[in-house]
């Protein structure tokens, strides 16, 4: 027998146990909450959780370890479905510049947004990319998040957008971090093909998916599918040729525009539409009756000062809605998902179960990780984080979440005692 580890005096364990698939309507509110608990490991996985005083006497023999959860809040780790995490310097020229006014346009027309970003990948190697990475990937291991969807979409051409793709799945090697890497090529056109962007995105749909499926460096391809970046037959190209490729489909859909990409990514079998802020009540419907999920990031929203997506809508709806940071380092600067959480609750009228269950187990379907993660069950990666807290609302209560005792990725103790 391997390593054994009892997680013992956990004040609420939410084990979010529910059905394999989305979790929709009522079933966004049952947390699987057992107070009092107790959660036995064996090499990684789950093999027992419960109200400790049931845990069979067995189950406590030959123990490597103990940890103490201090009567605190247990939970699955935080799965961030939708980040941007390999670029070289934050972009705070952008930053001051929106602070005295100027519109995400405006700063995109003077060189700033999505190419400034380029310009420094552009200019940076395998290792200086790695170097920024690795940090980062601690935050948000610190910040309760074992898994994140991390995107490509800084090189915009294919030599670039490979690199941040190897970046990734070296980084993916060597840190606790699970990573799931998407090929996001059709993120703007590069300022070299200003003006053709049906060279681009020929050359994306040409030269850059066979590479990427080639050397299986991506599990999706995303587009920017939106008001002044792709249109909707350009993304229906790409993701044609990605499908065609072996890579399933995300989106980023209706976020500065209501272009109808939502219906898009369900015409398409996209495992998600992200952002939606101008959704309307046929891309609601349509995401209702699919199996795309609608995954928000509310973080972006809160940063920029716009409008909120439509989350009670979605919801009420019966939409499989998921919750992620949008992590980049223009418009959503966020590691923290427990801050998401409080966003969807304050502001977008989300219920504390809803928006927890939205950034576990409905996000850890979305990247086809049902199996593994997302929940609290025999079998599952031992995937946990502990707050300090005595009750789960704090998490959504406290602006941030409350303190997090410790994170646990697959059984080791990654962060805290």
């Amino acid at each position: 027998m391997g390593l054994r580890v009892l997680i013992r005096n956990i004040g609420e364990c939410l084990t979010l146990i529910g059905p394999e698939g989305p979790r929709r309507g009522a079933q966004m509110k049952k947390l699987g909450l057992i107070r009092d608990a107790a959660i036995l490991v064996e090499d990684g996985k789950i093999a027992w959780v419960g109200a400790e005083r049931l845990m069979p006497e067995p189950g406590r023999a030959k123990l490597s370890t103990h940890v103490d959860a201090r009567g605190g809040v247990v939970l699955p780790g935080y799965v961030d479905s939708h980040t941007h995490p390999v670029w070289l310097k934050p972009r705070l020229e952008d930053f001051e510049k929106r602070l005295q006014g100027a519109t995400y346009d405006e700063i995109a027309a003077a060189g700033g947004g999505i190419l400034a970003s380029v310009n420094g990948v552009r200019g940076a190697t395998e290792e200086d990319l790695l170097a920024a990475l690795r940090p980062r990937l601690a935050r948000f291991l610190a910040a309760g998040t074992t898994t994140i969807e991390a995107k490509s979409g800084y090189g915009l051409d294919a030599e670039n957008e490979l690199k941040m793709l190897r970046v990734l799945k070296k980084a993916g090697q060597d840190s606790s971090l699970a990573i799931i890497t998407t090929f996001l090529g059709a993120h703007a056109v590069p300022p070299e093909l200003d003006g053709r962007r049906a060279d681009y995105v020929r050359r994306v749909v040409e030269d850059m998916i066979p590479k990427v499926a080639g050397e299986s460096l991506a599990a999706y391809a995303d587009v920017f599918c939106d008001q002044g970046y792709f249109t909707i037959e350009e993304a229906r190209t790409i993701l044609a040729a990605a499908k065609a490729a072996g890579l399933k489909s995300r989106l980023h859909a209706d976020q500065l525009a209501r272009t109808g990409a939502a219906r898009l990514a369900v015409e398409m079998g996209a495992a998600s539409a992200d952002h939606l802020d101008r959704a309307g009540d046929e891309e609601i419907a349509s995401l209702a009756q699919s199996e795309t999920a609608a995954c928000l990031l509310p973080a972006s929203n809160f940063f920029l000062d716009k409008p909120y997506p439509p989350a009670r809508a979605l919801l009420d709806a019966g939409a499989a809605v998921t919750l992620a940071t949008d992590f980049n380092p223009g418009t959503a600067p966020c590691f923290s998902m427990s801050f998401v959480i409080s966003l969807a609750c304050t502001q977008m009228r989300m219920a504390v179960p809803e928006a927890i269950i939205a950034a576990t187990a409905n996000a850890a379907w979305s990247l086809g990780l049902q199996k593994t993660a997302g929940t609290i069950e025999p079998g599952k990666g031992a995937d946990l984080i502990c707050y300090d807290a005595m009750d789960h609302r704090e998490i959504a209560y406290y602006v941030g979440g409350p303190p997090l005792l410790w994170v646990m990725k697959n059984g080791t103790l990654v962060h805290g005692r």
